[in-house]
């Protein structure tokens, strides 16, 4: 008996008998689907389709319009399988099975699908012909390299230059202070991208606000951020500045204020680095947004050709292939450790950099930069690939010219130094900031502030490069280097550094002594109604060597209040007849 409706609560099997055999069942009828029959019709509703997919996945991805850009690559391929999707859904399916469906694509979608096909083939030859395989001596060429001297070119630094933070104690003395101020804890939040620049003459870090929330972007988006921070490296001041109209373009904005949003709408084919705010010398914040480009192949060689600087609280924006001169980050630190390890792998080629390995050298772990002059450089220690946890130089980059110099020194890696530094403070289990590099009294030296488990900077160490088993710490830095360059002085280490903490004696010497320390001979000078030796070593005062009880003589020394001082001349006097 068949089934009605109401039987099989509202299926109905047509021509069904319980009592009839399964294969006895007519076959299910396949539905045609019914094909646009306007082939113009067709293809405008499939255009349209590619026009609401692309616009939506550009306005969310924002690719680069640019053939040395993977993203575009995908881009192209999404809109050509929308094409295809749509054409299949306006045209109607016809066919069964693999071959006829493959007959149907090509009738089709021939052009969306060759299109892909050409740009798979491109992508693929772009790729190859830039490999570093077969470009070896072109990537090696990327950070053209000067050798460089270290005493004579980079010049000591005074002591309110010398930056005292790293970035980690930046961003904690940011986020207090932005907690200090009740109008705006609760709005906004400080960005944890803080750019090191240097400002009226000052290192500083600089940054940005954000929106604490969606909400608080809604209530607060007309009005814009209020402010930025100036963060002072050195006299750990932190600095809020009001802004008559405050900021509209950052990159946690949404929609069309957000930066790159905003980069892109203007600029569609262009590569971009990750762009850093600065502030000119009038304090108008500023987003520096370094033009990329493809050198070798089509992907490969990334370097840098100008830069798009837009104005944060207008948008208004403008490329300048020669940036101004108070542009300090052009050449991120990523791009020119990159640059410069091709060249060190790369430059005796690229089977020498597997087998043999002949001068094949790296950059260290981490790096720091240093402000000179105007600019700011980017500092690293240079290796060798052995992992022999020793320094064969330093590379110092302008990061607003690209121009470089190598440095060589023999010494300690950078790690090295912070785990000697800390080892001197081991009871206090302070930690040590990554290394600055300084010259002190024409000494390559490394630089750290000592922090606590607060992130405060309590103390400060200098280690030297080429003999890292001398480390001088101290309260302050005139301290630090004071005791530094005394154990300079000790060790026998020739150094042209004139303390501001130093007096001069005249007298008769009583005592002398000598002593071999780290190979070198250091004497030891008493006069004649004095309490006091006075160290110094017979490198740095050759004289000394030739110094004999009852001679006359005058003693520049470090102040102290230890038995033995350190002394920084000794020059012989006529005897008293």
């Amino acid at each position: 008996m068949p089934f009605s409706g109401s039987d099989a609560d509202g299926f109905q099997w047509e021509g069904f008998d319980s009592g009839a055999p399964s294969q006895n069942r007519p076959p299910k009828q396949k539905k045609t689907r019914k094909a646009i029959k306007n082939p113009f019709t067709r293809v405008l509703i499939n255009l349209l389709a590619v026009l609401i997919v692309g616009g939506i996945y550009f306005y969310l991805e924002l690719p680069p319009l640019n053939l040395q850009s993977s993203n575009f690559y995908t881009f192209a391929l999404l809109l050509c399988a929308t094409y295809c999707i749509a054409a299949v859904i306006t045209s109607g399916f016809q066919g069964e099975g693999i071959k006829n469906y493959f007959k149907f694509l090509k009738k089709q979608c021939a052009i969306p699908f060759f299109l892909a096909l050409l740009l798979i083939v491109i992508s693929l030859i772009g790729a190859a012909i830039g490999s570093v395989i077969f470009r070896a001596g072109a990537y090696s060429k990327l950070l053209p390299i000067e050798n460089g001297d270290f005493a004579a070119e980079v010049d000591e630094i005074s002591y309110d230059q010398i930056p005292m933070l790293d970035r980690d104690s930046a961003e904690r003395l940011g986020d207090r202070k932005l907690g200090e101020l009740s109008d705006m804890v609760s709005q906004f939040e400080v960005v944890d991208d803080y750019t090191q620049i240097n400002y009226k003459g000052r290192p500083v870090r600089i940054a940005t606000l954000m929106y604490a929330d969606i909400i608080k972007w809604f209530t607060n988006r007309a009005d814009g951020l209020p402010a930025y921070l100036v963060i002072d490296m050195v006299t750990q001041n932190v600095e809020l500045v009001r802004l008559s109209e405050g900021i509209k373009y950052t990159t946690a904005e949404h929609l069309s204020r957000n930066l790159y949003r905003h980069l892109r709408f203007h600029y569609p084919t262009y590569l971009f680095s990750q762009p850093v705010m600065e502030v000119n010398e009038e304090g108008t914040p500023y987003w520096i947004c370094p033009r990329l480009i493809r050198t070798i192949g089509l992907f490969g060689g990334t370097d840098v050709k100008g830069a798009v600087l837009v104005n944060a609280v207008t948008g208004e924006s403008q490329y300048y292939e020669e940036v101004p001169a108070w542009v300090d980050n052009l050449y991120s630190a990523g791009l020119i450790l990159q640059q410069y390890n091709y060249y060190g792998m790369y430059h005796n080629g690229f089977l020498n950099s597997l087998f043999g390995q002949r001068d094949v050298t790296i950059t260290t772990e981490g790096y720091n930069y240093i402000a000179m002059g105007d600019d700011v450089y980017i500092y690293t220690g240079i290796t060798s690939t052995g992992g022999d946890q020793s320094n064969i130089g330093f590379l110092l980059t302008n990061q607003r010219t690209k121009e470089s110099k190598f440095y060589s020194c023999a010494g300690a890696t950078e790690i090295s130094a912070k785990a000697s530094a800390q080892g001197e403070l081991q009871n206090l289990r302070y930690t040590a900031t990554f290394p600055l590099l300084l010259n002190i009294g024409g000494q390559p030296t490394y630089f750290m502030a000592m922090k606590d488990d607060a992130q405060l900077v309590k103390k400060y160490a200098m280690v030297n490069v080429q003999q890292y088993q001398i480390v001088a710490t101290g309260d302050t830095v005139a301290e630090c280097e004071k005791n530094y360059t005394a154990m300079l002085n000790q060790n026998g280490i020739a150094s042209d550094t004139t303390l501001t903490g130093t007096e001069t004696t005249n007298g008769t010497i009583a005592d002398i002594r000598s002593a071999v320390i780290n190979g070198n001979t250091i004497y030891y000078i008493r006069l004649i109604g004095n309490d006091h030796y006075y160290s110094i070593s017979a490198t740095s005062c050759p004289t000394a060597v030739i110094l004999n009880n009852g001679d006359q003589v005058s003693i520049t020394y470090s102040i102290g209040e230890n038995t033995i001082l350190n002394a920084v001349s000794i020059e012989t006097r006529p005897r008293n007849k």
